[in-house]
């Protein structure tokens, strides 16, 4: 989950499948998440940007095709002067955006956009979310413990 210095979301177009996603990835054999996500911006963006906190965890079911999954979502920020150094991989991503969270979720899958809104807000009060399929599970207070 990056943003800009206008708070906007980045997000990428497959060349292999329709549609808007977020740049990352699987996490391979030995990998940590954060490593895993270090390594995908990498090679998707050409760039490092600053990564912050950890904003949330969303578990995903098994769906057709796929197994069960823990996604995790990292805080980051491209900074303005950075744009310019973005250089995506031809035969995986076709193009980049910054968008507004009204955009974003007109451009996501529902799960996704769920699952960023629920992030947005934990990075906000400085707390990790849990989710599952996007749903936030355990309520952010800052009263609960």
């Amino acid at each position: 989950m990056l943003f800009d210095d206008h708070g906007r979301v980045l997000i990428v177009k497959p060349t292999y499948k329709p549609g808007w996603g977020l740049p990352g990835g699987v996490i391979e054999e030995d990998e940590s998440p954060l490593a895993a996500c270090v390594r995908e911006l990498r090679e998707e963006l050409g760039i490092t940007p600053v990564l912050g906190p950890l904003a949330g965890v969303d578990w995903m079911p098994p769906r057709p095709g796929r197994d069960e999954a823990n996604v995790f979502v990292f805080g980051g920020r491209i900074h303005d002067e950075l744009l310019p150094t973005i250089r995506l991989p031809a035969d995986e991503l076709s193009a980049w955006q910054f968008v507004d969270v009204l955009r974003f979720r007109e451009l996501m899958a529902p799960r996704i956009a769920r699952r960023i809104e629920v992030c947005r807000r934990a990075l906000d009060v400085g707390r990790v979310a849990y989710m599952e399929f996007g749903y936030e599970v355990l309520p952010m207070s800052s009263d609960t413990y």
